[in-house]
């Protein structure tokens, strides 16, 4: 499915391709949380990166999150993309997925496609206030989920 997505003042639109245009994974950890504020988790959806089209790239900036405590802080490989004017966050690309990006549902401006499910991952990072809303069997983990994307949309077809 072709893709069209956007910050919120439009300084930056880009488009992509994904065979996995469902949103349907709400990530709640604090990293999440913090850099794409929406309920209190983020929803990412899958696409492939070769085909991402950007207009706007003097604006994006670039966020590696920091991890761990004390002596034990690393940073990120993942790349969290945002609007440097609006701040709005766009997509995830990490160079240990270098065929992936997985871009903001929030960013989209298609129609996208509901999900037959949920799945709520890094429950164990989700802040007090929030509640995890969503059908009763929705799928949910402490950390991260049993299946990949590439298997939860096997598995729905």
């Amino acid at each position: 499915m072709h893709l069209q997505g956007s910050c919120h003042c439009r300084a930056v639109t880009f488009s992509v391709e994904s065979t996995s245009p469902v949103p349907f994974m709400r990530c709640y950890c604090s990293i999440c949380r913090k850099t794409a504020g929406s309920g209190g988790y983020a929803i990412n959806l899958g696409a492939d990166f070769h085909t991402l089209k950007v207009k706007g790239r003097r604006h994006l900036r670039v966020y590696r999150a920091r991890m761990g405590e004390g002596d034990d802080v690393r940073t990120s490989s993942g790349q969290r993309h945002f609007c440097g004017r609006c701040g709005s966050p766009l997509w995830l690309w990490d160079p240990a997925w270098p065929d992936l990006v997985h871009p903001h549902a929030g960013a989209i401006d298609s129609e996208l496609p509901p999900p037959p499910e949920h799945v709520h991952m890094m429950l164990g990072s989700k802040a007090s206030w929030v509640p995890v809303e969503g059908r009763r069997d929705d799928p949910r983990y402490e950390d991260y989920p049993d299946m990949s994307l590439a298997q939860w949309h096997e598995r729905h077809g």
